[in-house]
């Protein structure tokens, strides 16, 4: 599955997780009276529609938050005025709970009747036997939490409750599109490497095969079919992500030896790669940049001039080295252009796993590239 369906994927796994989320909320809530409530043989539905019909007022004030208020206040910036109508919503609400269900006085039962019964008839039992019995304070008794009160303290946590959730899923999603939009401002960078590459080296060997046809013609022909093969590995195999070290190491030998063509034996060319590749992939075009340096700044026709390659593998590591000698010039201003792309290209695609050491010693110029497989 490639990266972009990956992600789309994702994304709507999170967005199908928040309305699931929800509805485990409120059945567990509606399925409480049933799940918790103290019940004989039957189910005493009267109080369950009770309960129920005490939620719906909740249910209102969520549906009115999650839908007008965080949507049209909350994350249109107007928190102020998203705070306010929240208070306004839930003083509104507790008022017409607390309007409902006050308590009535006219509906208190009336107090017992006191009857007179004459002193001699009542046992002599003291004092305190003709005390009446005493009555617990009724000031001290802790009732019930009063419905608005109960219905005010529900609404903060649903309210919160919904605003956590609807932020935190928001979050999730936008972070995925971060990540989207990174990835595809990784690939896009890559291409733009990449095509930055293609003409370069394309106009290169164009040269050495033009050099080539006054001197031998046969190898001038022989090279075009060579520099074929490397025109179909850029125009082909560097679109796609990855690519088999394999073609990569057919691509750098038909390179190097499309360069041996060019020059004489004074100039030593020394390649030192084995015979048994690894099964694995890697980018394309990576070492390309690190070739054409070389080949630029360490031949020179009046001077003694070498390039050593050499690659090697271990099991999770590709180590690619080459030295050649210095012969660039301080005011060639794209001296550096290879260098500067294969760095980009390297923290684009590795980050910090990789490993570039530079030694220019003057006389002698070196590189050595790890990466991992």
């Amino acid at each position: 599955m490639s990266d972009s369906h990956q992600n789309k994927a994702l994304i709507k796994r999170i967005s199908l997780l928040e309305p699931f989320v929800i509805f485990i909320f409120w059945f567990v809530l509606f399925a409480s009276p049933l799940l918790f409530g103290q019940f004989g043989e039957n189910i005493d539905w009267t109080h369950v529609f009770e309960v129920w019909k005490s939620h719906i007022p909740l249910l209102a004030m969520f549906l009115v938050h999650r839908f007008l208020l965080m949507p049209l206040l909350f994350f249109k910036g107007k928190k102020i005025f998203y705070f306010g109508f929240v208070v306004i919503l839930l003083i509104a609400g507790t008022a017409i709970i607390y309007a409902i269900e006050r308590p009535n006085p006219q509906g208190l039962p009336p107090p017992p009747v006191r009857s007179e019964r004459p002193m001699g008839d009542l046992p002599d039992r003291g004092f305190e036997g003709n005390m009446p019995p005493r009555e617990h304070n009724v000031g001290n008794t802790k009732g019930p939490i009063p419905s608005y009160a109960n219905f005010l303290m529900l609404s903060i946590l649903l309210m919160g409750f919904d605003a956590g959730l609807q932020i935190s899923m928001r979050w999730a999603n936008l972070e995925q599109e971060k990540f989207r939009l990174q990835k595809e401002n990784v690939e896009n960078q890559l291409a733009f490497l990449r095509n930055q590459i293609s003409p370069h080296f394309f106009m290169n060997t164009l040269n050495n095969i033009h050099a080539l046809v006054d001197i031998d013609a046969d190898e001038a022909k022989d090279s075009i079919i060579k520099l074929s093969n490397l025109m179909r590995h850029l125009l082909y195999d560097s679109e796609e992500k990855q690519t088999t070290i394999s073609k990569e190491v057919g691509f750098i030998k038909s390179y190097i030896e499309l360069m041996r063509l060019r020059f004489t034996d004074k100039v030593v060319i020394d390649v030192d790669i084995p015979t048994v590749i690894p099964d694995k992939s890697i980018p394309p075009l990576l070492f390309t940049s690190l070739l054409e340096n070389a080949f630029k700044h360490g031949i020179s026709y009046d001077k003694e001039s070498f390039i050593h390659v050499e690659i090697s593998f271990t099991e999770n590591r590709l180590t690619f080295g080459i030295e050649n000698s210095n012969h660039s010039k301080k005011a060639d201003g794209h001296s550096g252009i290879g260098i500067e792309n294969i760095r980009k290209r390297l923290d684009l695609l590795y980050d910090k796993a990789y490993s570039l050491d530079i030694v220019d010693d003057g006389g002698r110029f070196m590189v050595t590239l790890k990466i991992p497989l």
